[in-house]
């Protein structure tokens, strides 16, 4: 009767690669401080003895499980796309893996989602803006799991953040319309109540109204979900009003694809009757026509410097550091002069 072949070992792979066991260990969980020679020379021998790292004995190294949790508001449009990408690019590189889920913006189903990552042992969290219970927080700090916000930078909040002023990256987006002659301006924005990206979008607005001398409270605003279907149905909405906006500031590029596509089934030019403007600049952005004028949001390099704080957070206890990120207008062809007749 023939025996069953073991399973390879760590020190197996090093015996057939020539090279000690730290070194096979930091080829699979760190590969960028390996030299490429000696990593490829690793890797074929972990490929010719089928080896497969023993998870479990790593964890139990370690007193980590090299996993982190992060909690998106949707999955349905490319809003967080890009970032979260450079953020499961930076993590890999530092051998965690990423677990996401998404809470549909309800603050309830986020909060059982952070219970269930930290039961699952997740190392550390990315959470996506800083409205929440600040019992959460005591929850985290409780568990000792680290926590980091991105896309939203509010200096001293409870929790450090990678991410870029939104109030202000609107108020000059708008400043930026009304010095076009823009006076009668609305905006369709997403849901402010436990979305301070959302409320801090509208609070830029009227800033920039305020500070031109135009009533802030002028300012039309409906407030809806993230979907193309209901940027469409806010735009008709506020296309009724006598005398009608000039332009529409949208508090990101779905909701302005929706009002634009609602203008031309209406058979309004843009931005000759009226202008209309996105917030994020994701490839939607560029696609649509005309091409709309938007806030080109950093979202790789917030992704990147994000996972790089946390996992510094997570393997030296360090506080973490709260990073502003510059925004900039990106103006394209939905965006022209006022045609106040």
């Amino acid at each position: 009767m023939s025996k069953l072949r073991s399973a390879p070992t760590l020190d197996d792979v090093a015996r057939q690669a020539g090279v000690s066991t730290a070194t096979v260990s930091r080829c699979l969980n760190a590969p960028d401080r390996v030299v490429e020679a000696t990593r490829q020379r690793v890797m074929q021998a972990v490929e010719a003895l089928g080896y497969t790292p023993n998870f479990a004995a790593r964890v139990m190294a370690a007193k980590r499980t090299f996993t982190i949790g992060a909690i998106i508001p949707t999955m349905e449009n490319a809003i967080f796309a890009r970032g979260l990408q450079a953020f499961q690019e930076e993590l890999h590189k530092r051998g965690y893996t990423l677990l996401v889920s998404s809470s549909a913006y309800r603050p309830e189903v986020e909060e059982e989602q952070i219970r269930t990552l930290v039961a699952r042992g997740a190392d550390g969290l990315l959470l996506i803006g800083h409205d929440r219970n600040p019992q959460i927080h005591d929850y985290l700090e409780r568990q000792k799991v680290p926590a980091m916000v991105a896309w939203s930078y509010i200096p001293n909040a409870r929790a450090p953040s990678i991410g870029f002023d939104n109030r202000q990256a609107m108020q000059a987006l708008a400043d930026r319309v009304i010095g076009l002659n823009h006076t009668r301006i609305a905006m369709i924005s997403g849901v402010s109540e436990g979305n301070d990206r959302a409320r801090l979008r509208i609070e830029g607005a009227r800033d920039a109204l305020r500070k031109r001398g135009l009533n802030p409270d002028s300012l039309s605003i409906i407030e809806t979900s993230y979907e193309v279907e209901n940027g469409a149905e806010a735009f008709a909405r506020l296309i009724s009003q006598s005398p009608h906006p000039t332009a529409i500031l949208c508090g990101n590029d779905v909701l302005a694809a929706g009002a634009l596509r609602q203008a031309q089934s209406m058979g309004l030019n843009v931005p000759e009757d009226v202008s209309i403007t996105g917030f994020d600049d994701i490839e939607l952005a560029r696609i649509v026509s005309p091409a709309l004028t938007t806030v080109h949001v950093p979202h790789r390099e917030m992704g990147s410097k994000a996972a790089l704080e946390l996992v510094e957070m997570v393997e030296n206890s360090t506080p973490g550091s709260t990073i502003r990120l510059q925004t900039e207008i990106v103006e394209r062809q939905s965006l022209g002069p006022a045609n106040n007749s």
